[in-house]
């Protein structure tokens, strides 16, 4: 073959292989965005990963029944439901693009994540997913985090909830109450109690602790949680800690009536609470 027939056909099998690798790439960060709903921050400026527990305290089931529900859990501990709901049609509309385009122009309530605070301060969906929806800085705990989760009049997401299904579980004489939540990375509620509930996480990964209704923890109501997990969680003593474990994408956590509860969001968190009262 002529010299410059041999380049020709080199540059063309360049060009076959650059393609190739440009569409595995594309391919490789859709599967990403389509894993996380384009919630997770990537590249320069992303945050490490907060830390899981090292073991999880709270039972996993995927084939609970309603009676095993009532007689092993409800009044008593916390448990970890998997698999009976299907919720993928759901997920899909909590997408980081499609919640965009649904409810960008909602106005919604933030309020800080601490137990003493009242500032809440209301602006537009997509203003707080684009300027505010941001990692917490570890070396920054203050109380300040604006956090998109109850305070919201949610009868204008209506066509948005009437896509998920609840838990089948339910208890005698109570009512359900959803309250729909995303917050960045590092963020959560400090210890606090209510009523029964449960917590399902659409996007991201949520770490719970737990405390029994007569064990009080100690906190400091007016820090947040990653403050509570820097400085006070390793001082406590083994017989002291938690029941604790990270709520998967997908599952499902339930806490009884009156449990302290605290949370905090491994990553960009999406996720829904059904409260019973």
């Amino acid at each position: 073959m002529p010299r410059g027939g041999g380049l020709m056909a080199l540059g063309a099998r360049l060009r076959f292989l650059l393609a190739v690798w440009t569409l595995a790439g594309l391919a490789r960060r859709n599967a990403g965005e389509a894993g996380d709903g384009g919630w997770q921050r990537r590249g320069p400026g992303a945050p490490a990963a907060l830390a899981e527990e090292q073991c999880c305290a709270v039972e996993r089931r995927a084939d609970l029944s309603y009676s095993e529900f009532v007689q092993h859990y409800a009044f008593s501990r916390p448990v970890i439901l998997q698999g009976l709901t299907d919720n993928s049609r759901f997920r899909a509309l909590c997408s980081r693009e499609r919640l965009l385009a649904s409810f960008g122009d909602n106005v919604v309530r933030l309020s800080t994540a601490n137990t003493y605070s009242y500032r809440k301060v209301d602006l537009p969906f997509q203003e707080y997913v684009e300027r505010l929806l941001y990692p917490q800085d570890p070396t920054s705990l203050g109380n300040n985090t604006l956090y998109f989760f109850g305070d919201n009049n949610f009868s204008e997401w209506a066509s948005l909830f009437q896509h998920y299904s609840p838990p089948p579980f339910s208890l005698l004489g109570t009512t359900t109450a959803y309250s729909f939540g995303i917050a960045g990375a590092g963020s959560g509620v400090p210890f606090h109690w209510h009523g029964p509930g449960f917590s399902e996480v659409i996007y991201g990964r949520k770490r719970w602790f737990l405390y029994p209704p007569e064990k009080t923890p100690e906190f400091h109501p007016n820090k947040t949680t990653l403050a509570w997990l820097q400085d006070v969680y390793p001082t406590l003593a083994p017989s002291a800690r938690p029941l604790e474990c990270t709520v998967q994408a997908g599952e499902v956590l339930y806490f009884p009536d009156r449990w302290w509860h605290a949370t905090l969001n491994l990553d960009t968190s999406v996720f829904i609470s059904t409260f019973l009262s």
